[in-house]
């Protein structure tokens, strides 16, 4: 099967997505988390599957371009004596793989199982006897009942990507037969079993070499495309890095991963640790991406640290169509000394998070109670601004998650807000007299906002050139779970 598939598979491709190297050079993969993972990837048997099917296409190519060298030698055939013989321009016509199978052994790695695959191959050939002075032809070489093992040994480099590498190899060919064309062809195929232990020695080492090649300068390269970071704007960015080996199971293969957003300008340790994440039995979805409640909550730290988390709600942010005049008349019918103190003059509110959100994550979804201070300005006639009254807002919101275009895309709704005064300069009022108005206010312009940016998304990690499909979204305590069928565009 493809090496390339395990490409294909491992972003499943994050898929191949990722991986630490084992300490024996013999593949074992010894367990040894210290920390929980923020973010997990889960590739099914089916996503391997998948992968196989690419991959192995791609395989059969790569063995068919296998480059031979000339053979020569001498053999001494009964009646006839010695004979020197040379076989040159070989050419491999044709490399079928029709049996293939990659499989994630437990606590050991990946398994490439090739078998019953032929080739053929034909080139020129040239001999001498001790009566002919020369002779020469052509030759025509089929290979039959071939059989391949390939470990696969999953490793990570020191900036937490992907690795991979053959850890072992063995071919065996159970049969070569040679046919000999030409004026004496007859007499040449009285020595064809010389030539026929030649070739298959020759052929069971070059497989191998040419398999340990592949991985190494094309699969290699290709699982390094995995985004162990991802700039999401000019403040935030977001860690993908793995932080333990991956996990073989019989029927699958789990990639851990750090899964934490941080601040450009400063990262900083999060307060708080990863909860326990483990992914249920779902086998229907090629592959399986867990975010933790971890993974969203450090998003909130790294927006607030970064000051992402401010809004400005100005009668210009307000859409038309909500037919609202942003200005102290309006206001004053609630705070009567407005009039008298900033007549008809507009107004502006700065809407901040005194703290980080906090999320949680259930089997009914994310939900939480961010609390929002919103500091009421007087715009003067110079476009000073004067303090007039510090509201603080909470209210339930909850999040619809999904996936698009490989970014986990997101909306927010938000319920009936609750107010309170923590400051004014216009004095006392009867707060719940704003109820209304900051409502609208609320889901008419700061809801529309997150939703745009939250509608661009957080990238998955992925590998080069793969799309999804098919895509599920379930919740579990503490973590939400996103399941996708794969789709791999080969390069033109």
């Amino acid at each position: 099967m493809g090496v390339q598939s395990l490409a294909v598979a491992c972003g499943t491709l994050a898929l191949c997505l990722a991986l630490t190297t084992a300490t024996n050079p013999g593949f074992v993969v010894r367990i040894t988390t210290a920390t929980n993972p923020g973010f997990v990837v889960r590739i099914t048997q089916a996503g391997l599957d998948y992968a196989h099917e690419q991959g192995i296409a791609i395989l059969e190519k790569k063995l068919a371009q296998l480059k031979l060298s000339d053979i020569s030698g001498d053999s001494r055939v009964l009646h006839v004596g010695k004979v020197h013989y040379e076989l040159s321009r070989l050419r491999l016509r044709d490399f079928h793989l029709p049996y293939t199978r990659i499989t994630p052994i437990s606590n050991v790695g990946l398994q490439v199982s090739i078998s019953n695959a032929f080739a053929e191959l034909d080139g020129d050939w040239r001999v001498k006897f001790l009566f002919v002075s020369r002779d020469h032809g052509s030759f025509n070489l089929k290979v039959e009942n071939v059989y391949i093992k390939i470990f696969l040994s999953l490793g990570s480099d020191t900036t937490g990507k992907p690795t991979i590498s053959t850890s072992d190899c063995s071919v065996r060919i159970s049969k070569v037969r040679v046919l000999f064309s030409g004026r004496l062809g007859w007499l040449y195929n009285l020595f064809h079993g010389v030539i026929e232990s030649k070739m298959r020695k020759i052929l069971e080492s070059k497989v191998c070499d040419n398999v340990d090649q592949y991985v190494q300068n094309q699969v290699q390269k290709h699982i390094q495309t995995l985004p162990v970071t991802a700039r999401i704007n000019a403040k935030i960015g977001l860690d993908y890095a793995l932080v333990a080996p991956p996990r073989a199971t019989a029927q699958s293969l789990d990639l851990y991963l750090k899964g934490e957003f941080y601040s450009l300008a400063h990262r900083s340790t999060v307060p708080f640790s990863p909860p326990p994440l483990a992914l249920p039995p779902d086998h229907d979805r090629m592959v399986y991406f867990g975010a933790s409640s971890y993974f969203f909550n450090t998003a909130c730290i790294a927006y607030h640290k970064a000051g992402a988390l401010v809004f400005e709600i100005t009668e210009a942010t307000i859409p038309k169509d909500v037919g609202f005049k942003l200005d102290t008349s309006v206001f004053s019918a609630f705070i009567p000394q407005l009039e008298e103190m900033y007549p008809d003059m507009p107004m502006k509110f700065r809407l901040s998070a005194p703290t980080a959100p906090f999320l949680t994550i259930g089997p009914g979804g994310i939900s939480f109670q961010p609390v929002v201070d919103a500091q009421a300005y007087a715009i003067l006639p110079n476009s000073s601004l004067a303090p007039l009254f510090l509201l603080s807002l909470t209210g339930n919101v909850s999040a619809v998650i999904n996936v698009r275009s490989g970014r986990i895309v997101g909306s927010l709704d938000v319920g009936r807000i609750r107010l309170s005064l923590k400051d004014s300069a216009v004095g006392t009022f009867q707060v719940q007299l704003l109820q209304t108005v900051m409502n609208n206010l609320i889901s008419s312009t700061l809801i529309p906002h997150l939703n745009a940016h939250l509608d661009e998304g957080f990238p998955l990690p992925l590998l080069d050139r793969i799309q999804l499909s098919n895509t599920l979204v379930k919740f579990y305590q503490n973590f939400l779970m996103l399941g996708a069928d794969v789709h791999f565009q080969p390069q033109a």
